[in-house]
């Protein structure tokens, strides 16, 4: 499984969801997406959801979102989020 990875927290608006869009066309289906940013990037959630993407946001702390996207709906993301957040501290 790949990973494409992006830390968005010292990104500016609208860097993090041009950078997201980007990666999420380019997803298939033995790929993920896992963004870290500093707050729940909503507009990229929804969108994500309106082209039936699978999605989790996961807030760790105040400042601290890790947010998975999958174009395959088999991907379990949940498994890639506590390894992801392993590999983030």
């Amino acid at each position: 499984m790949k990973k494409n990875f992006l830390d968005a927290r010292e990104l500016e608006h609208p860097k993090p969801l041009e950078e997201a869009i980007k990666t999420l066309r380019e997803l298939d289906e033995d790929s993920y997406f896992y963004m870290i940013h500093r707050k729940n990037p909503i507009p990229l959630v929804n969108l994500a959801k309106e082209q039936n993407f699978k999605i989790i946001s996961h807030q760790e702390s105040e400042n601290l979102w890790h947010i998975l996207v999958a174009k395959n709906g088999d991907i379990e993301l949940e498994e890639f989020l506590c390894l992801s957040k392993m590999d983030s501290h």
